[in-house]
């Protein structure tokens, strides 16, 4: 028999590839952070013997969750200026509450909070955008979690660079740092078209071409957005993105509501990514992403949260439930957007936004142990008659027990297990009492 690492055994398990696949009484064996290989539980008992035997008989175990879009650290600010519009909630609150707490200790202890709330809803690996992207990289590294860090760029100063060349500087030796790890990576992270110039993102271009990362970008947010847009250059933030030569398959628009055919058609056209973040969208009135319409039109669709300041949230469940129901909704078509293309878009999808799926996103072999196990024997999913609708239309991330990345068990049965909860707590109730004085 052969020693490896760990073997999780499990009534269902969703690879997610191939796709609509259900596996029944099955194992998974693991071995230096991959996936050797799924097989029947018979055949993996007798194949293997595991330093660490999970069995779990009454959990589906599908990949981990990736959230797409995020500003972890601002989890410190759950809460603080809720029920406004996105101009209103930034200018007035958000931006100086900003200018007035924000430093390395923000970052790191929001960061954590963001961190824990993830791995206990699902998520093994998110991609962030905001100040001190070296902090949340390596705060990440200690949780063991994976991440893209946002190698953030704007025109205006900040705590964290003063001009935009300085901006790009900084993020240039952030990815230098962490350019050989193994579970953090790099997106150059321009805030968005009104608040970064053409000289920037024609640099940022450049550069993403020479490195080979992603460039993570909120777009067509809002219509106010397009208004200014129109005002400032006589065309629309993607047009002139277009223009500018950034609509490429490096490229990851966030939110995109408000989108006329042509759009689309130059999106799906270039290979441009979408993440879809329908419950921050839903709170801030900001609009609606045509789901639908861009997957029909062969664009790749990502979910995210964005961060808890907006949503107030960080549960890729809620998120997977939403955008489902919403792109119903919108379409006034019960068979748009499936369970199953929901759980797709929460973790395949979001790996190829993020160049990572060839590493996770899917529970195939050869590819990193990023996996999580839901508990379906409870009242709230019984009975039960499709593990992947039970998934997206009755569950919650409190029926996550056990979440692993890269083989290491980082949830056990609803435990953090390389993080301290009450140290967590305390921080937070600092910060509160700080944020709020």
């Amino acid at each position: 028999m052969q020693q490896i690492d760990s073997i999780i055994e499990a009534g269902w398990i969703i690879p997610v590839e191939p796709a609509n696949t259900l596996l029944e009484n099955s194992a998974i064996a693991i071995h230096n952070g991959r996936i050797l290989e799924i097989l029947d539980i018979k055949d993996a008992r007798q194949k293997y013997q595991a330093d660490a035997l999970h069995q779990l008989p009454h959990h589906v175990i599908t990949p981990g969750f990736i959230n797409a879009h995020t500003h972890a650290s601002m989890s410190l600010l759950r809460g603080l200026s809720d029920d406004l519009p996105l101009m209103e909630w930034l200018q007035n609150h958000i931006w100086p509450a900003e200018s007035q707490h924000v430093n390395e200790t923000f970052v790191k202890d929001g960061t954590q909070l963001a961190i824990a709330e993830m791995l206990r809803s699902g998520t093994t690996c998110f991609n962030d955008m905001y100040y001190f992207p070296g902090i949340t990289a390596k705060t990440a590294i200690e949780a063991g979690i994976r991440s893209v860090v946002g190698l953030i760029v704007l025109d205006s100063p900040t705590i964290w660079a003063s001009n935009a060349d300085e901006y790009i500087e900084k993020g240039l030796e952030v990815n230098d740092n962490f350019r050989d790890e193994e579970l953090a990576t790099t997106a150059f992270a321009p805030h968005a078209p009104y608040t970064v110039s053409d000289k920037p993102l024609q640099h940022i271009q450049i550069l993403a071409n020479e490195l080979d990362i992603p460039i993570h970008i909120h777009l067509h947010e809002t219509n106010h957005e397009i208004e200014q847009s129109m005002t400032a250059y006589n065309m629309r933030p993607i047009e002139r993105l277009k223009q500018l030569g950034l609509l490429t398959p490096n490229l990851i628009a966030v939110h995109m509501t408000h989108l006329q055919q042509n759009e689309i058609d130059d999106i799906a056209e270039n290979g441009v990514h979408v993440v879809h973040c329908p419950e921050s969208n839903l709170k801030l009135a900001s609009g609606f992403c045509p789901v639908s319409t861009l997957s029909s039109s062969g664009v790749n669709v990502a979910l995210g949260t964005d961060g808890a300041a907006s949503n107030n949230d960080m549960d890729m469940c809620g998120e997977m439930r939403t955008a489902a129901l919403l792109a119903k909704g919108l379409a006034n078509d019960a068979s748009v957007l499936s369970a199953t293309q929901a759980l797709e878009m929460a973790t395949l999808n979001g790996a190829r936004a993020l160049g990572l799926e060839s590493k996770t996103g899917s529970l195939v072999a050869g590819k990193a142990a990023d996996i999580i196990a839901f508990d379906l024997n409870s009242i709230e999913m019984q009975p039960l008659y499709n593990p992947v609708s039970q998934l997206v239309y009755a569950g919650s991330r409190d029926k996550i027990t056990d979440v692993w990345v890269n083989g290491q068990h980082l949830l056990a049965n609803r435990n953090l297990t390389r993080m301290d909860q009450q140290e967590i707590l305390d921080k937070v109730k600092s910060w509160q009492k700080q944020i709020n004085s």
